[in-house]
């Protein structure tokens, strides 16, 4: 037994095993303190800028109260959106020795028992120029500071009593490449009547409001500048932002119908190939944001309708373009196949993490980091604006006017 051992020790697999862990072992030397430079960097970071957030970012949540009527297109939510551009990061002893982060910001859509609201949940300092800007685009919007929803979600007092499920989204192409937008729906003009616009997000509310009581769905979009985060080819260490990458998507476009000499696929560039070309050059010309959007669906459990999982997952559609970009869900907190899971081990783990993210409003850094997509201000203010009196669903309550303030010289 000992000889036959020894000679399928000694057959050629078993040797180049054998070889590989000596080269793996005597290389150590070299491999082991860049591994661990490379690990303690990153658990340092992570330490420092979790120190850096908790001491330095206190957020509140603002609700947007709607008038009956909004004249205003997308284009002024956009211009309400850019003062999220915060792109500020200091010098390297602020990033890498405090932990100095971007500010992030959480555009909200929630329903609860069918009742629809919009959220805003920004850092402290920053909310007052949001309000302003809001007030500037928006005059009959009433803007109030209120309690987290999530606090007072019954999920959490009575958790054995109700069902979660969650999801997660991202782009269907590369960044550059943009959905279709408000300008692809004509909501860029003013002029068209209320009645012959036709606005993607009264999808979402219509859905949305749609649900009964007893059950909830909360939908989160994270926001924060963009900066270089694209991997350079060929550089070890170089990064690049958006707007560069999508400079090359164009080229390599453009390529298919150069010329054979000219080091292109001499192939003739279809109107619609033009289209692209020029639909990603328009994207270029805005800001970008990193984004991450999270949906939740809570209900008790006698209350769990499946069906609304379709609703969420599918919530985005009308954004996607065929031969351009979409959304897609890239987590979800269900499975398959039953054997995926042993007891529900698996999914209520999923469950927690993905709830926990949801209240920390964790994406771009720990606890819960992942990777962002890049959407330009206009693509963001398509899928995060108020709507208009096109959206009629019953439990979207608006307000009749505005309370107004005294005038400043009202003799006392």
């Amino acid at each position: 037994m000992f000889d036959s051992f020894t000679a399928l020790m000694d057959t050629p697999f078993f040797r180049t095993i054998g070889v590989m862990y000596d080269i793996f072992s005597y290389t150590a030397v070299i491999w082991g303190p860049i591994l661990l430079v490379w690990l303690a960097q990153k658990l340092w970071l992570d330490y420092v800028r979790m120190q850096f957030i908790q001491k330095n970012f206190e957020f509140v949540l603002l609700e947007i109260k709607l008038p009956r009527i909004i004249s205003k297109t997308p284009v002024a939510m956009e211009l309400v959106l850019q003062t999220l551009f915060q792109s500020g990061t200091g010098n390297w002893y602020e990033r890498w020795w405090q932990g100095k982060v971007k500010p992030w910001f959480s555009l909200e859509i929630v329903s609860i028992d069918g009742n629809v609201k919009f959220f805003i949940r920004t850092p402290v300092k920053f909310k007052k120029i949001i309000e302003s800007h809001v007030y500037a685009q928006y005059p009959d919007i009433e803007v109030i500071e209120v309690p987290d929803y999530i606090s007072l979600a019954p999920y959490i007092q009575e958790k054995d009593d109700w069902t979660l499920w969650g999801c997660e989204f991202g782009l269907t192409k590369a960044d550059p490449y943009p959905i279709k937008t408000y300008v692809d729906y004509g909501l860029d003009s003013a002029l068209t009547k209320e009645e012959q616009k036709s606005d993607p997000i009264t999808s979402v509310i219509e859905f949305m409001g749609s649900i009964g009581r007893d059950q909830q769905i909360w939908m989160q979009i994270l926001v924060q500048a963009t900066g270089e985060r694209f991997k350079t080819p060929d550089k070890w260490f170089k990064h690049h932002d958006w707007k560069t990458e999508g400079k090359q998507i164009i080229k390599d476009l453009q390529a298919k119908s150069a010329p054979a000499e000219d080091g292109g696929k001499g192939e003739r560039a279809t109107k619609r190939q033009q289209e692209i070309i020029s639909a990603v050059e328009k994207s270029l010309t805005k800001i970008g944001f990193d984004c991450g959007i999270r949906a939740l669906y809570i209900a008790k459990n006698e209350k769990f309708d499946s069906a609304n999982i379709a609703g969420i997952t599918g919530a985005f559609r009308q954004y996607s373009s065929q031969d351009l970009n979409g959304f897609k869900p890239t987590f979800t907190t269900g499975f398959d196949y039953p054997w995926q899971d042993f007891h529900n081990i698996r999914l209520n783990k999923k469950k927690k993490k993905i709830f926990d993210a949801y209240v920390r409003r964790s994406y771009f850094y720990a606890p819960y980091k992942k990777k962002p997509f890049v959407l330009n201000s206009e693509e963001l203010a398509t899928i995060y604006h108020f709507p208009g009196g096109v959206a009629e669903t019953p439990t979207f309550t608006r307000i009749e006017s505005r309370k107004g303030e005294p005038p400043a010289n009202l003799p006392v």
